[in-house]
């Protein structure tokens, strides 16, 4: 992807939004919670999210270049901020000596902010591609090629990387997923709802304004578009949903080189993988296989010309962010404006800043936490995630559903995780990696390249247990199942989000939920089908898995019922791993902050007790205001409820929650006895 740091590990992983201002209250300093947040106006009882963040939404509208704006954007400013210091500094230094991080970072951003050499270039970066498809000859020349542009980050069709083989955690294997479209889901396609016409209408006007900009005559380009929306909505006909593809053991489909070819013919696999410079492949992880069956058929079925029509538009929508200002402003058109609300682009350092980020995340970060992140930080972190892995074995053993068999097999996992807290203890190694001022898209496309050549070179090759699928200046924190390991990068492990100097309360209620969050993800839907060494086996017994499930789906019942806007439903089966570890990892840190002095003592700071603070705080961590068209793209899109839900969800099934602030039988705020949830 280009629009974002480039990971090939299979992760699952929650956006962390965490709370920048509001943190100290003015009456009373350091006390960790501002009261002016709350709306008194409304009964806790009733709408705690409101009660708890109303006042703060009233008071921080959506700035224009946003489409939602909360805790976890005022978080990344501020952390934007840091990086575009570093960045500035090290572009202003043209002395560097080649091949060093000052040297690499400062180079590619002075070119991304070289905005006179840019808008000259117009559609020079990709005229040598667009050439190079209208010289195609025949398929087998096509096929070479998109081998190529997948290199450069490109070229539609499908998916192919290397990634942790699930039933053998150890070793990384080929893989090949769906892909080869540009609309953000692939049911806009197929669906008859207003809604999904209207994207499908607006997406054709953008391919048409895209294609005009390469030269193309109006009438020409809508002949482009259509031929376009054809192919990705039979590509599209043939992908698993995004529910589908939450079952890890329907998308695992091991085969060799010599069945795939048989599964998918009509694509010459011999000239892809010599393309790709990739030998002695062996096995391949096929995640659709009716995906690449189907692309076989197209590959045999569809015109040369067409294929070129469709090389050309892929090529377009992924160089758009990096060429001249009318291709920057048309993706924005759509892909802002339309699907998400936006009034503003961002300025043009941060949108520099995410490219940097994304060729060279982990070199950013390690200039990064040198700022930010002092080593004593880790041990800081470190103690709290202790206390909430403790938290989360007394649970295990208590849970009066499970049988001993599961809960000894769930213990041994337990004691297994491994924890990664602020930054990697061996930086990534870029060696091989060029950077130069000669053209920003240049810098993204060497980048691109490389960071492919850097993966693929892992096929067959053992699972470096020390690399990190996020670098250390991303606001967010993942469980990943096969590595068995929770992961918090430094831009979560700091002030005010995690604030030595709040109350245990506060810490509690906002970074322990978030350390449960993680560590529940182990024992979410998904991730409770692999076992302490990362692999997907089946360690229940029959009896507690239909237990879980009756539970789970108690869960995706009451999700089912939200209705964040207009119509539009929280799809909970869509959503469940995700409210299984919001529910899991509240309950979990309330386990553990119930051993704190705090708890015990029960004293009041600004009139409410330890356990009141506790859910106040989880409430103001999930906070925001967001733009509607935001919003229905992200119940779309989206593994995670809306804010409003994550907050008022759980707490629907919490006892601790109904006695800390006197919640009765039949208020809003509190689940029927026969529909409340307790999992973990």
């Amino acid at each position: 992807m280009l629009n974002r740091f480039k990971s090939f590990l299979p992760l699952f992983t929650i956006l962390l939004v965490l709370s920048f201002q509001g943190f100290t209250n003015n009456d009373s300093p350091g006390s960790g919670l501002d009261t002016k947040n709350l709306n008194p106006s409304v009964k806790p009882q009733d709408n705690f999210y409101e009660y708890a963040t109303g006042g703060w939404m009233k008071n921080n509208p959506i700035p224009p270049e946003y489409s939602r704006w909360g805790t976890f954007e005022m978080l990344s400013e501020e952390n934007y901020k840091v990086l575009k210091k570093i960045l500035e500094t090290a572009a202003e230094d043209k002395t560097a000596k080649q091949g060093t991080p000052d040297q690499m970072i400062g180079d590619f951003y002075a070119t991304g902010m070289d905005t006179n050499a840019i808008e000259k270039s117009g559609i020079e970066p990709i005229s040598q591609y667009l050439l190079e498809i209208n010289a195609l000859n025949d398929k087998m020349d096509m096929v070479k090629l998109v081998a190529k542009l997948h290199q450069l980050g490109t070229g539609g069709f499908f998916n192919f990387f290397a990634g942790i083989d699930s039933k053998s955690s150890n070793m990384n294997a080929a893989q090949i997923r769906q892909g080869g479209v540009n609309l953000p889901d692939v049911e806009y396609y197929t669906k008859d709802d207003d809604h999904s016409k209207e994207i499908r209408e607006k997406y054709l006007t953008h391919i048409v304004n895209m294609f005009k900009l390469i030269g193309v005559s109006e009438t020409r380009a809508k002949q482009y578009a259509d031929v376009v929306m054809k192919l990705e909505t039979e590509l599209a006909k043939a992908s698993n949903t995004r529910l589908q593809n939450r079952d890890p053991e329907k998308t695992y489909n091991k085969m060799d080189v010599r069945e795939l070819k048989y599964l998918a013919n009509g694509f010459d696999w011999d000239i892809y993988f010599d393309g790709l410079g990739v030998k002695n492949i062996g096995n391949v992880i096929v995640g659709q296989p009716k995906f690449l069956e189907e692309l076989s058929k197209m590959m045999k079925d569809v015109s040369l010309n067409d294929w070129k029509i469709y090389l050309k538009w892929n090529v377009i929508h992924d160089a758009a962010p990096y060429l001249s200002s009318a291709f920057e402003n048309e993706n924005f058109d759509f892909y802002g404006k339309y699907l998400n609300g936006q009034k503003e682009q961002q300025p043009r350092w941060k949108r520099v800043l995410f490219a940097t980020n994304s060729a060279m995340g982990m070199m950013l970060g390690k200039l990064y936490v040198q700022e930010v992140f002092p080593p004593e930080a880790k041990a800081r972190a470190k103690a709290i995630v202790d206390n909430l892995l403790k938290a989360m074995g007394e649970r295990i053993k208590n849970v009066e559903w499970m049988s001993q068999t599961t809960k000894d097999a769930a213990l041994k996992k337990l004691s297994t995780f491994g924890v990664k807290i602020g930054y990697p203890d061996r930086w990534k190694d870029y060696t091989g990696l060029t950077i130069k001022r000669d053209s920003y898209f240049n810098n993204v496309m060497r980048a691109n390249e490389w960071a492919t050549q850097d993966n693929l070179k892992k096929i067959n090759q053992p699972v470096d247990q020390t690399e990190w699928g996020m670098t250390p200046q991303t606001v967010n924190a993942y469980y990943s199942p096969q590595r068995n390991e929770i992961v918090f990068p430094a831009a979560i492990l700091q002030p005010p989000f995690f604030d030595p100097n709040a109350d245990d309360a506060v810490n509690y209620g906002a970074m322990g939920a978030v350390i449960g969050h993680e560590i529940t993800h182990g024992f979410d839907d998904q991730g409770r089908q692999f076992d302490a060494d990362g692999n997907l086996r089946d360690w229940w017994t029959k009896e507690d898995n239909d237990k879980f499930k009756a539970r789970a789906q108690k869960l995706i019942d009451e999700y089912n019922s939200f209705t964040p806007v207009d119509t539009f439903h929280i799809n909970g089966a869509l959503t469940l791993g995700e409210n299984i570890a919001d529910l899991g990892g509240l309950t979990v840190s309330f386990t553990a902050f119930k051993n704190t002095d705090q708890y015990k003592n029960g004293e009041k700071i600004d009139g409410f007790t330890p356990a009141q603070r506790f859910f106040l705080s989880w409430a103001q961590v999930w906070r925001n205001n967001i733009r509607d068209s935001a919003l229905k793209l992200r119940l779309k899109t989206d593994v995670h409820s809306p804010g409003y839900f994550r907050v008022n969800g759980p707490l629907m099934n919490m006892p601790e929650f109904f006695e800390a602030f006197d919640v009765k039988p039949n208020d809003p705020m509190r689940n029927s006895d026969d529909k409340i949830v307790k999992i973990w």
